[in-house]
């Protein structure tokens, strides 16, 4: 189950929130840049933990 949440999760953040690595210099982003990076970064560490908990091997 929380292998599907996390997947599902990251599929919505995939299609719906902006690619910020477009950016030239990321060390200059907005409050609500930093938050949209920090999400997508929470999103996929949880997803690889449960992808490594449901014993798949991560490459």
């Amino acid at each position: 189950m929380n292998l599907i949440c996390w997947r599902l999760i990251s599929l919505v953040n995939k299609l719906l929130l902006p690619k910020i690595y477009t950016k030239a210099d990321l060390t200059r982003l907005s409050s609500i840049e930093k938050g949209i990076v920090w999400w997508k970064m929470f999103t996929t560490y949880r997803y690889l933990d449960a992808v490594k908990q449901n014993g798949h091997k991560i490459v």
